[in-house]
């Protein structure tokens, strides 16, 4: 895997990163596939449809990085990236949510109102999706954004909630419940608020940890094992509540950030000075 001289690398190394993105779109088409096979009584594909949006998070992590860790970022990469994401975590997880949130809920004695929380449903789930399409075609054309409520200087953030965190919220919250689908109207419509808040999330102008400062090469390379093997550990026994945890945890962390924004701001107004991350 050694560059050619003159810094140029070999034409071989062009396709590493692709092998995780093409891994991202299969484990997104797995989980479109087990949200349609899902059933109210064997509802376990629902779980596994979970599992495999949660499973690509890294694959789509670790194609970027090892694209610029082995010099071989192209147009072609990045454009194959955004559709994968797309398909993963915009198509698979709207299409769980409507199925899991909505289409799983017995008849009541209000068949009316049954069928008009289905189709809002049916909405809310194609709004995550083109919320998530607006993301990502806002990061791609996006020359050095900033974010509506600046962080600290020398830190970068993404403005907006990015697409595969949000999809990581819906499906840790599916996985939480192990697949059991919604069958209460009323749970069914916190569902609902909670879609369409997230895709609020990921057009606003928020800031959210890019998390871009952690490098894969590690000066004690025992320390990130451990730490590794150590999360393995946690995620095998304890992942229904881990998963939600971390995924809730970094949403709230974007909505923390622009509430003391906002706090600030109003202080530095009565106070006549600057606003903060303006100086």
């Amino acid at each position: 895997m050694e560059p050619r001289k003159g810094g140029r690398p070999r034409r071989g190394l062009y396709v590493l990163p692709s092998i995780f993105t093409g891994g991202n779109i299969a484990l997104g088409f797995y989980a479109i596939t087990q949200s349609m096979r899902a059933t109210a009584t064997d509802y376990a594909a629902f779980d596994h449809a979970a599992l495999a949006i949660a499973f690509a998070l890294p694959f789509d992590a670790l194609d970027g990085r090892i694209a610029r860790m082995t010099n071989t970022e192209s147009d072609f990469g990045r454009e194959l990236d955004s559709l994968a994401d797309v398909i993963t975590f915009g198509v698979a997880p709207a299409i769980l949510a409507y199925t899991w949130g909505f289409r799983m809920l017995p008849a009541t004695a209000y068949p009316h109102l049954h069928h008009r929380l289905i189709a809002f449903g049916l909405v809310a789930a194609f709004l995550f999706l083109i919320c998530g399409a607006c993301r990502l075609a806002r990061f791609n054309v996006s020359i050095n954004p900033k974010p509506s409520n600046p962080g600290r200087p020398g830190r970068r953030y993404f403005v907006g909630m990015p697409i595969p965190a949000a999809a990581g919220v819906i499906a840790s919250v599916v996985h939480c419940f192990n697949g059991s689908p919604i069958d209460n109207p009323w749970i069914a419509l916190v569902w609902l608020c909670l879609l369409l808040f997230t895709g609020f999330l990921m057009v606003s102008r928020w800031r959210f940890w890019s998390g871009k400062e952690i490098t894969l090469v590690d000066k004690q390379p025992v320390r990130l094992l451990v730490l590794l093997v150590l999360m393995a550990v946690l995620l095998e026994e304890f992942s229904e509540y881990l998963l939600i945890s971390m995924a809730l945890a970094y949403m709230v962390s974007g909505m923390w950030a622009r509430l003391m924004y906002a706090a600030q701001s109003r202080r530095a107004r009565r106070m006549g000075m600057p606003l903060p991350g303006t100086n």
